[in-house]
């Protein structure tokens, strides 16, 4: 541990087990010394363990559907109430499609479902940031990161209607960087994250091939969630102020890769 938060506050959303991002970043938040608020959807909340996680870093819960204009305010307000002032970090650790739950392929969506994991997955990062923004809740040098994948960029055929989400969460982070940097000195991130076994993660057909396809491609292997939850410090911390509207990659170096040996030998006759 190196205190790098200590003294700062937050609002992590999305821990629902121990296998969740957002899970393993409350823990390490709390061991580097910052405080924060846990919120899930109530529905997210009844299948995970929050309680556990809540109870083990001495943090409150507020419910809240990160789609919800009301929820969010309420969210915010009491948070602020709560751990004594503005915020200095926020968690966006949130992503559903009904049609991958559905089995519904992409080229055959249902559009009311594909509206919905919009809304969660993407439109709610906007939301988020929007209350933060209207509320002044955010301390000068704040740092609000979400958590994407790189099937924004290249076509993953079974990621289905999550890819052109969080394409569009990606581009909010810009967009409303821009702004959160010029009116507040807050930054705005985005970590796109390697394929890991979370519970939403593994709810994608073929997520197995997914993870272990990456992991022979990758010079550094698959990153973990833990060494996601390290990463995500890094950008919390006063360290890496001057970094903003970044879709950061963190991925063992997968992205930055033509072809490994790894693969190339399972095609060589």
């Amino acid at each position: 541990m190196y205190n790098l938060l200590k003294g700062k506050k937050g609002i992590i959303f999305g821990a629902l087990d121990e296998n969740s991002i957002a899970w393993k970043t409350a823990e390490r938040v709390h061991e580097e010394g910052g405080t924060f608020v846990l919120t899930n959807a109530p529905i997210a909340m009844r299948m995970g363990q929050i309680n556990q996680l809540a109870e083990k870093t001495g943090s409150e819960i507020i419910p809240a559907d990160a789609t919800s204009l009301d929820d969010l305010q309420q969210l915010v307000e009491k948070s602020v109430e709560i751990l004594g002032g503005k915020l200095d970090f926020v968690l966006h650790s949130i992503g559903m499609s009904i049609n991958v739950r559905k089995g519904k392929h992409y080229t055959d969506q249902n559009y009311d479902f594909t509206t919905k994991g919009w809304d969660v997955s993407a439109v709610s990062f906007h939301k988020v940031l929007q209350t933060l923004h209207k509320n002044d809740a955010m301390n000068e040098w704040g740092s609000i990161v979400a958590l994407t994948y790189m099937a924004a960029q290249r076509t993953f055929p079974d990621y289905n209607d999550m890819a052109d989400n969080k394409a569009y969460l990606e581009s909010i982070a810009r967009s409303f960087g821009y702004f959160y940097g010029k009116d507040k000195n807050v930054r705005v991130n985005t970590i796109s994250q390697s394929p890991t076994p979370t519970t939403a993660g593994q709810g994608v057909k073929g997520f197995d091939g997914f993870i272990a396809y990456a992991d022979m491609m990758s010079p550094l292997g698959n990153a973990t969630a833990a060494e996601c939850a390290d990463y995500t410090l890094t950008l919390f911390s006063d360290l890496t102020r001057k970094v903003t509207m970044q879709n950061l990659y963190h991925d063992g170096g997968f992205s930055n890769t033509g072809v490994s040996n790894e693969v190339m030998e399972k095609f060589i006759k």
